[in-house]
This record gives C-alpha cells, structure tokens and sequence, in this order.
C-alpha cells in the first residue's frame, strides 16, 4: 500500500516544475540557505566527506557544487586487469545481463525496448541487439561523477526529453518502461569493444545531467536533440576511468555493449554495491 501510494504520487506531482524549483535552490550561492541545504543533506543521508577532495562542506559555493564534488586522487584507484570494464560510478547494481529479443530487463514483470531507451532510432540501437546491459543505481549519498568503463571515442550524444520518476527500486518495480520514459542523455562511444552506450537517467528533482565536453545538456526543450560537436571541433576521446559526466542530485547510468564482445563479472549481481573504477566486466576471451 506505501510503495503504491508513492507511485501515485509521483504520477500527481508536477515533476518538471518542482525539479527545477529544487534547482533553483541548490545553485543558491547565500551563504546561510546553502549551508542549511547542504548540512541537512548530509546528515539525513550520512554523506562521507573524508573522501572529498574539499572536506569541508560548508566551504562549496552552493548545494551543486558539494554534490558534485570531486574526491581525492588516489579514493578511486582503477582496476588495471587487462581487459578489465570499469564500474562507471559509485552505486548499486539494479540489473545486468543479456538484452534479449531488443528489450532489456528493468524488475520483476517489467522490461523496456532498446529503440525506445535510444531515442527510438532502430539504426542507433541495431549494433546492441543481443549485446549486454548493466544498470547502476546512484542514490543520494554517491559520488555523482560518472567515469568512462573503458577508453573511447565519442560518435554522437542526443537529448532525450521525458518524465521525472524517481529510479529507485520502488518506482522500478511499479512504473512500466520507467528508464526509456525518463529524460536522459545517450552518450555512444566507439571503443576497442566496438561501439558503446552510456545512457545518463534523470530523475525526480534532478536538477540536471552534464558532460565534460558539453557542460549542462539537460533540461534542455522537451523535444529531442542531437548534441554531437559540430564539424571541425576536435573528437571527444577519453580514457578509461576519465570523468565524462556528472548528475545535479542523483540518478541512473545504463551500460550498453554489443553482442560476444564483453561479460560481466559473475560474482555480480543485482542489489551490489559498486565503486567507480571497480572491475565489473572484462574482455570476452576470442
């Protein structure tokens, strides 16, 4: 009865305008409203500043930027296994495994199509067909910068307006197709694996999704854009373990690999905790 109520709930809410009222909110720069915004977050959500690269929490220009704060050098060390998929960011595993028949497993009784994940483009998403998937929960207490799992190019990034729901265990349970509904940004890369997709998941008060060759991509207008640099600029390339994004309050980064290019690690499964830079996949042996 709870979990439905706050389903109905989110469905009520006006989840567009009270996100970006929170995002008013968390760029505040007066020093009094920020320190109670952040102070109160951290203790409600036992926040570990130790790790920061920047302890102290009162010492952030405003609630976004002590979010999204920066860790130390060596907080994160990266595995250095060859072959070796790197967990993009802090947070718990929802679900992995095979995309099977174009549809990707979200809970129980629920799944969602690939095109729709992608914009909707049958082309963008043909390559992932029968591929591997992993989805990672970052909830509120996170690191909430997103790294690279292994190095990569950039081929095209793309802006997809949607809804607000909240992605927690409760709403992906109760909300059909919740991660191809939600706004989001699909970043695909080409890689030594072949092409793959980071698809960054909004969600309830997210006040926005960035790249680290873009800056702020969403909101954007609720219609879909394709943000690839313009012709002339140079390629996007980052390596493993690089920042390539970042989320303004927490949400949900989706992998996508193509087929018999790539396995996740079977002691993994749905509901483990990951860090940035873990080991969670490797090269499939050929």
């Amino acid at each position: 009865m709870k979990d439905s109520l706050f389903i109905l709930l989110q469905h009520l809410l006006p989840q567009h305008l009270l996100s970006r009222l929170v995002g008013c909110l968390a760029e505040c720069r007066t020093p009094w409203v920020k320190n109670l915004f952040i102070n109160w977050f951290r203790k409600r959500y036992r926040v570990d500043m130790s790790q920061a690269l920047q302890p102290d929490p009162e010492a952030y220009e405003h609630f976004n930027a002590f979010f999204t704060r920066a860790l130390k050098a060596d907080a994160r060390p990266l595995d250095s296994t060859p072959g070796a998929i790197l967990s993009p960011a802090d947070g718990a595993i929802s679900q992995l495994g095979p995309i099977e028949h174009g549809r990707i497993f979200q809970a129980k009784g629920h799944s969602y199509a690939l095109s729709t994940l992608l914009g909707g483009d049958l082309e963008r998403a043909a390559p992932f067909i029968n591929g591997q998937f992993a989805t990672v929960y970052l909830s509120p207490r996170d690191y909430h910068r997103v790294h690279m799992p292994i190095a990569g190019t950039l081929r095209e990034s793309i802006y997809i307006p949607g809804d607000l729901y909240s992605v927690n265990q409760v709403t992906a349970a109760g909300v059909d197709n919740l991660f191809a509904r939600n706004e989001r940004l699909v970043a695909i890369f080409d890689t030594e694996l072949g092409p793959m997709a980071m698809v960054l998941v909004g969600a309830m008060i997210v006040a926005g999704i960035e790249t680290v060759w873009q800056g702020q991509v969403a909101p954007l207008p609720r219609q879909p854009l394709v943000l690839t640099p313009p012709p002339g600029q140079a390629p996007v390339e980052l390596a493993a373990g690089e920042e390539m994004g970042r989320f303004k309050l927490g949400s949900t980064v989706i992998l996508l690999f193509g087929p018999d290019v790539m396995e996740w690690a079977d002691t993994l499964g749905s509901g483990d905790s990951v860090v940035m830079g873990r080991g969670i996949g490797h090269l499939k042996a050929q």
